[in-house]
């Protein structure tokens, strides 16, 4: 069983609901001096110059050419005003204002790690693209994905040998004991977790909105199994990408970049083990696994099948907007596909 500590810190649903709304309005109110920063040093994001099976990627290009030089790395807004509010909440904390702040060993140290670590990574995969460093712009495969392993399996090893986490839950089922499979499995779906999200970061607000649904599911999740810092934690989150995405819905005044995919990804997938509910990850992450997975069958169809796609474009939001449905229509579409299926997640989440 998993080693959890004998005394869970008590936070209380106003005081959640508090931080989250300081993290929101916090985020707004940095928004126009960071946007007018990113303008001024010309942080646009920069158009793929090829597919990642090396080819021209004309239909992108037809849809996003006009979004060329939009202000990209909000993602930083988004964990800045994470640990901002984290920060603040401790120094409530320590002039006795409060009992307890987020900043919690137990519960929130592993997902603020991951949180920064693949935020700083993020960032200077972003600030490459827009320099035009590397192959296809920004950091090669190579590089990028040895840093998720390093610091995913970073954040297992202290999962497994310090918090004493070895089990996984199958709803309707109980605990799956794995033992030291619990590592592997744990690097996987943070790196899955992250790189799906940032497959996702596609268009405008899309992402952004599905975090807000996911963070939010998992506060519930957290709340109800009296995880209440981390249920604080995923409020603060879901407030956070609130904030950024008032200015991401189309058209976007700046993207979150890979700095906040990246980021926001790891962190959601630690938060699904934290709460023992990494098998109902897939539902409330389920946009995020249906993009990732068309990119893998598009790949894998055109490398089996002499070049042939079962998409007219991947990730499947370029093949809806492809169709015709328009960016707009297929953002929402999705928000509320992804909000349907994170409801079922917390239903299985809390009787399963």
């Amino acid at each position: 069983m998993p080693i959890i500590p004998p005394v869970r810190p008590e936070l209380s649903l106003v005081a959640i609901l508090g931080y989250a709304a300081f993290a929101f309005f916090v985020g707004l109110a940095l928004t126009p001096s960071f946007v007018q920063f990113l303008k001024k040093n010309r942080m646009g994001k920069q158009l793929r110059v090829e597919t990642m099976d090396g080819r021209d990627p004309t239909i992108f290009r037809t849809y996003h050419e006009k979004k060329q030089g939009t202000p990209t790395m909000g993602g930083i807004l988004i964990w800045g005003a994470i640990v901002l509010t984290v920060l603040f909440s401790r120094l409530l904390s320590f002039g006795g204002w409060v009992p307890n702040s987020l900043l919690q060993r137990g519960q929130v140290y592993l997902p603020l790690f991951v949180l920064i670590s693949l935020g700083v990574l993020g960032a200077v995969d972003d600030y490459l693209n827009i320099i035009g460093v590397g192959k296809k712009r920004g950091l090669n495969a190579l590089p990028k994905i040895l840093s998720l392993i390093l610091i995913s399996g970073a954040a297992a090893l202290w999962f497994y040998f310090k918090l004493g986490y070895n089990e996984i839950h199958i709803p309707f089922m109980g605990a799956w004991m794995v033992g030291a499979w619990y590592i592997p499995i744990f690097m996987f779906i943070i790196v899955a977790t992250a790189n799906a999200v940032n497959f996702t970061d596609g268009l405008d607000g899309l992402a952004g909105g599905l975090l807000v649904i996911a963070f939010g599911s998992f506060g519930v999740l957290a709340y109800i199994k009296g995880l209440f810092i981390l249920a604080g934690f995923c409020g603060v989150a879901s407030a956070a990408v609130a904030a950024f995405l008032w200015h991401n819905v189309p058209p976007a005044l700046f993207f979150m970049g890979d700095t906040g995919a990246l980021a926001l990804g790891g962190a959601l997938g630690v938060i699904a083990m934290m709460i023992d509910q990494v098998l109902v990850l897939p539902l409330i992450g389920f946009v995020f696994v249906i993009e990732a997975l068309s990119v893998i069958i598009q790949l894998t169809s055109k490398k089996l099948r002499g070049g042939k796609k079962v998409f007219v474009a991947a990730p499947i939001h370029h093949h809806f907007e492809a169709k015709g449905w328009g960016e707009s229509k297929v953002t929402m579409r999705m928000w509320i596909i992804g909000a349907f299926v994170a409801f079922l997640g917390i239903v299985l989440g809390i009787f399963g």
